[in-house]
């Protein structure tokens, strides 16, 4: 299901279907590179907190929840009156639920991608670095001091960004997407051989069963807020309700989504609790907030080149899957309200090699203003676990929870207080808690890290 708005048509297969080319596969392909992206590196530092018996639970329990609402989400695709397939998630909130929900959905939508796109150009930088990183300290040893400024690496991700954005819809993005998804593999397969590797040497770094240890590791009141910050970032690895894709009519869509959906969260979890579990064998209490660029490892320097290379190719194309909805949602709205204003329009030009290019100066000028300015807060405030455990808490409960289950609810018309209805919104509400609690965490990491920070100067 898309992110960006429909429009209304006249039969209920008559919904944009000429645009429509996904297929389970496709949509599969999208799932994955939408969840292993940032949110895999840090899952060896969220199971550090919770230990070896919350961590594990939490994954699996996020992954059942996330996997259980998406099957209820695939089945509100088509308009329960007319039958017209819904074009979007908010389309879809709106025929079930009412306008104001479709509101909520759409601030709770675009809030959550801005904060992807900010996140993304964090995680990219980072890993950037940490290539250069590596060299120096096959060079100079470990103990050198190789640290990099990471504004360079931002800006040069915003610029492949801008010449990306320029692709003209997501409906073309289908390529792109299976790179990304094959660099996650690729990347996160390397990160659990090294993990393997260093559980091989036989260093046995200090593991406990409920994770950091007060009074050893942490404070009483940083292994709190640390462990409300875990379960942001294993709820951010899970977002991608926002990326369930555009499916032919036959098979139907429900069914394929539901395959799709099944396969995507199913490969991903496998790989999150590896990368986790091994990850913290590997690293112990001590583990680092990104296990790919906290330099637990070190050799073979060129495999982690690889590895992190393969993180930057992957976030590429996942931050054109999460902001081409953004880019139309604003096109859309402005071509409606000056539908032959020339600017906004554009016209085709042949572009050699590439054939013909329909030109808009307004996706020009708008697609490079968004990519600058998601650059330049990423300059601002670029803490990679605070900012993802941010956008986990406030993405998860929304628009993974609280409207799938809403719309299931008013579609099958459950009666208020059976025994379903009590069972569903206690889900509900017991989400909501720990987004909450997410969501305090990872605040009052950003709020302490901005005490010592100073923008623009952030560094690997």
């Amino acid at each position: 299901m898309e992110l960006e708005p429909g429009k209304p048509t006249a039969s209920p297969d008559e919904d944009d279907s000429s645009k429509r080319k996904g297929t389970w596969l496709t949509a599969s392909a999208h799932i994955i590179t939408a969840i292993i992206g940032s949110g895999v590196l840090s899952l060896s530092w969220a199971i550090a907190q919770l230990g070896w018996i919350t961590g594990p639970i939490a994954l699996l329990l996020f992954s059942i929840v996330t996997w259980f609402t998406s099957t209820l989400l695939a089945d509100c695709c088509r308009d329960p009156v007319s039958g017209r397939r819904c074009s979007c998630y908010m389309d879809a909130v709106k025929s079930n639920l009412g306008g104001i929900n479709s509101r909520f959905c759409g601030m709770a939508q675009y809030v959550n991608l801005v904060g992807i796109s900010i996140g993304y150009s964090i995680t990219s930088a980072i890993s950037m670095a940490a290539i250069k990183r590596s060299g120096c300290f096959h060079k100079n040893g470990h103990g050198a001091s190789c640290h990099v400024k990471n504004n360079m690496f931002m800006i040069i991700f915003g610029i492949i960004e801008i010449i990306l954005s320029q692709i003209p819809n997501f409906h073309q993005l289908s390529g792109l997407s299976v790179v990304a998804a094959v660099m996650s593999f690729a990347y996160s397969t390397i990160g659990l051989g090294l993990s393997l590797a260093k559980i091989a040497e036989g260093t046995h770094p200090r593991t406990s069963l409920t994770g950091t240890i007060v009074g050893v590791d942490v404070t009483s009141a940083q292994k709190i807020w640390s462990c409300f910050e875990a379960l942001g970032n294993i709820a951010f690895s899970y977002a991608f309700s926002t990326v369930l894709d555009t499916i032919r009519s036959s098979p139907p869509e429900n069914e394929a989504m539901k395959k799709a959906t099944s396969v995507g969260v199913s490969v991903t979890t496998i790989f999150y609790m590896s990368c986790g579990v091994l990850g913290y064998a590997a690293f112990g209490n001590k583990a680092p907030g990104n296990f790919l660029t906290g330099f637990g490892f070190y050799e073979p320097y060129w495999l982690i080149d690889v590895a992190n290379m393969c993180i930057v190719v992957h976030l590429v194309g996942a931050y054109q899957v999460f902001c081409q909805p953004i880019f139309e949602r604003v096109e859309d709205w402005c071509f409606g309200l000056w539908p032959n204003n020339s600017f906004i329009k554009g016209r085709p030009t042949y572009l050699p090699l590439c054939g013909v290019y329909h030109f808009s100066a307004l996706r020009l000028v708008w697609r490079t203003a968004y990519v600058i300015m998601t650059t330049i807060v990423a300059m601002i405030i670029p803490f990679f676990n605070d900012i993802l455990g941010l956008l986990g808490a406030a993405s998860f409960w929304p628009l993974t929870v609280y409207l799938p289950i809403q719309m299931h609810i008013a579609r099958e018309k459950i009666q208020p207080y059976s025994w379903k209805w009590i069972w569903l919104n206690t889900l509900v509400v017991l989400c909501l808690l720990i987004s909450l609690l997410a969501a305090a965490g990872s605040i009052q990491g950003i709020v302490k890290d901005l005490h010592t920070f100073k923008p623009f100067t952030s560094v690997s």
